[in-house]
């Protein structure tokens, strides 16, 4: 898939997720997704090549940048806490969605327990 489509699936993916703002914090070129005012996921296009940015676990990050290579350190954030995602050969759909809803769990899991939109533990997991 190419960036932009990357940047669809990922920008769609957010629309059922409760709690969640789009913002241009940082100017028109970069859409800022929050939950509850934290930060999940970015998106902008580096020099030619829209881009996502998602927290991720840094296990699971390490992890995820080893077996894809059209997945990198967070671009301008912790590389250790956050990946890039850009358009390629080597990711699809289906893991685009898993990342999305993957970061938006993780920051809803540091939320206060009261400001939590969603069970972080349940929330888009398979039974």
């Amino acid at each position: 898939m190419d960036g932009q489509e990357l940047q669809k699936i990922a920008g769609d993916c957010t629309v059922g997720l409760p709690g969640v703002d789009l913002e241009h914090r940082f100017g028109p070129d970069w859409k800022v997704y929050k939950v509850r005012g934290k930060v999940f996921m970015l998106m902008t296009d580096m020099p030619g090549r829209p881009v996502v940015i998602l927290k991720a676990d840094p296990d699971d990050a390490a992890a995820l940048r080893e077996q894809y290579a059209d997945i990198t350190p967070g671009y301008h954030m912790n590389k250790k806490h956050w990946i890039t995602a850009e358009g390629g050969g080597t990711i699809d759909e289906k893991l685009v969605k898993e990342l999305v809803t993957d970061s938006y769990r993780l920051v809803v899991g540091g939320l206060p327990k009261p400001e939590q939109p969603v069970d972080p533990r349940t929330y888009g997991r398979r039974a």
